[in-house]
């Protein structure tokens, strides 16, 4: 059954966290990631910081929705969507890096489930009322990155190198954003929200095929230079799926 409320999505992320860490599935980094930004959302609903608090918990339900759904799938052996299909195939490559799963996550959940989340939200009213709301999100990721970074940083060390491809712009890894992706994001929900019910469907597997080949270049980045950097980021990165999971998870302070 899909959740109802935020506590409900945290309680489904904490059993995926824990399926993963038991089974050492590197499909768990993105769980955890997810875990925190829900719990600081939550806090900022309880905390009253968006402009429609009673909204913003409906949009991160139906979000998370879309992620529990794929992640269900996936484990089922269903098809998912070929973004969120791309990346949960990728769990398995012991040479993907800790940052390439996270950001095929979010390219699939950001650039293709976010855009579907808003307009679900706003059906029967104008997708605009809820771009402030919507642009907040960025704003609680924005704060969370150092964090992040600073966890990535104790599990591969070598990870900075990556920096010496920063003027690549033709490598989705190396250019992956938080704001272009919640840009593009809010012109997908702009033009869906333009569409007749009926082609829903179909805008949103074009925009699935997008966001998949995206998710094709993070996974299998073009660069040979970048492949080769990756490989020697990859030789001194944590081995241990669970232990990774163990630092990037925290359950009221506890990490599991």
């Amino acid at each position: 059954m899909p959740a109802k409320t935020i506590d409900e999505v945290i309680t489904r992320l904490e059993a995926i966290i824990e399926d993963c860490s038991k089974t050492g599935s590197s499909a768990g980094y993105f769980a955890a990631l997810y875990h925190s930004v829900t719990c600081r959302v939550k806090k900022g609903i309880l905390s009253n910081e968006f402009e429609d608090n009673a909204r913003m918990e409906r949009l991160d339900v139906i979000f998370a929705n879309r992620y529990i759904t794929a992640y269900d799938q996936w484990k089922n052996k269903q098809a998912p969507t070929t973004s969120w299909a791309t990346a949960f195939n990728a769990t398995p490559k012991r040479s993907t890096i800790v940052l390439q799963h996270l950001l095929v996550g979010m390219n699939a959940h950001i650039n293709l489930d976010l855009g579907i989340a808003a307009v679900e939200v706003m059906a029967g009213g104008s997708i605009h009322d809820i771009q402030k709301d919507f642009n907040a999100i960025n704003t609680v990721l924005a704060a969370m990155v150092y964090e992040v970074i600073r966890n990535l940083n104790r599990v591969s060390p070598l990870l900075s190198l990556l920096g010496l491809h920063a003027t690549d712009n033709n490598e989705m890894l190396i250019g992956f954003t938080i704001d272009s992706a919640r840009d593009g994001a809010w012109c997908f929900a702009e033009d869906l929200a333009k569409q007749p019910v009926a082609q829903y469907a179909t805008c949103i597997a074009t925009r699935d095929t997008v966001i998949n080949g995206l998710a094709k270049n993070i996974v299998q980045p073009s660069s040979r230079l970048v492949g080769i950097t990756l490989w020697f980021v990859h030789v001194f990165e944590w081995r241990s799926s669970s232990k990774i999971i163990n630092v990037m998870y925290k359950k009221q302070g506890v990490a599991i």
